[in-house]
């Protein structure tokens, strides 16, 4: 008698395990994803290094490593979590997503996000400070998405003050590269780290307004040409990526010659500028991910330049 419960709760933990594969498959392809969060990981812990002016003490390590494992997981429970509060926007606009296509259920993204959330603290179980400042950027973005989907706060439509809502979970994450880039070089906290988390959130700003950039947006299609107009938003997207240029630029402790590398991946923003301003109703939906890209790469660079 007691081997039928237990069968049955196999199957439906298997079927469970089915349905987050395609959830997986579909929303969070595992290599670009990993590809994205190792560069992204390894990249702006190397941009503290680059615009660090106590001398150069970095070099990637075990904790850089744990860091880019961390991002990758981490990014998974986001984009669960954002699927859970766009999911009536998806329904309409991205039905092809696995939870608004019903190939996963919002109860089995929550398992996710349980099971994960305990992996990526155990992860950083030796790091105490990095580990608390995990737990505090999962508790915050799944308490932010329950309040949306309880009471409707933030109007998902009002993308500005979505916006500033969803901002505390990213710059969490790069505090726990910050953290972790300061156990690896046994530095003081100080400015520097300030400043690089500045230019690595204008160069996401880059990429938040070119990706919803749209001459002729749908009705009820969230963008911010709806605030901005056309103009207005390409000119804000082209700002961002100059103005975190600028900043490297200025704060980088590396050579100057390296410094400059700073500068390659705004060739990104200027070829889809380019194609748009020749037609395109859309802005080129690649250059916004190869943007961010370019510029971990070069942070990277810097960083190893020191």
């Amino acid at each position: 008698m007691t081997a039928r419960p237990v069968q049955a709760h196999l199957e439906k933990e298997k079927e469970r395990a089915a349905r987050l594969a395609r959830f997986v498959r579909g929303s969070h392809p595992p290599v670009p994803s990993l590809v994205f969060a190792v560069l992204w990981a390894y990249g702006v812990t190397g941009l503290f290094a680059a615009l660090d002016p106590s001398p150069p003490a970095w070099r990637p390590g075990a904790g850089t490593a744990v860091a880019a494992a961390t991002l990758f997981v981490d990014l998974l429970l986001m984009r669960a979590l954002d699927d859970i509060r766009d999911l009536d926007y998806d329904r309409r606009f991205n039905p092809g997503r696995p939870l608004a296509a019903g190939a996963v259920r919002t109860s089995d993204l929550a398992v996710l996000y349980g099971a994960g959330a305990a992996v990526l603290i155990l992860l950083n179980i030796a790091w105490p400070w990095r580990a608390g400042i995990l737990l505090v950027q999962l508790g915050y973005a799944a308490g932010a998405v329950a309040v949306h989907r309880r009471w409707g706060r933030p109007s998902a439509d009002d993308l500005f003050r979505s916006l500033l809502v969803s901002l505390p979970a990213p710059l969490l994450l790069h505090l726990y590269l910050y953290a972790g880039y300061l156990d690896a070089s046994g530095h003081d906290p100080d400015w520097s780290g300030a400043v690089a988390i500045a230019v690595v959130v204008l160069a996401a700003g880059h990429a938040e307004l070119a990706g919803k950039l749209t001459r002729a947006p749908r009705a009820g299609e969230r963008t911010y040409v709806t605030t901005l107009g056309v103009a207005g938003t390409a000119a804000a997207a082209l700002a961002v990526p100059v103005l975190s240029a600028a900043l490297v630029a200025a704060r980088s402790q590396a050579p100057a010659g390296w410094t400059l590398a700073a500068l390659l991946p705004a060739a990104a923003p200027l070829a889809a500028a380019w194609a748009f301003a020749h037609g395109r109703t859309r802005w080129p939906p690649f250059a916004p991910a190869l943007y961010m890209l370019l510029s971990f790469g070069s942070y990277l660079a810097l960083g190893l330049a020191r």
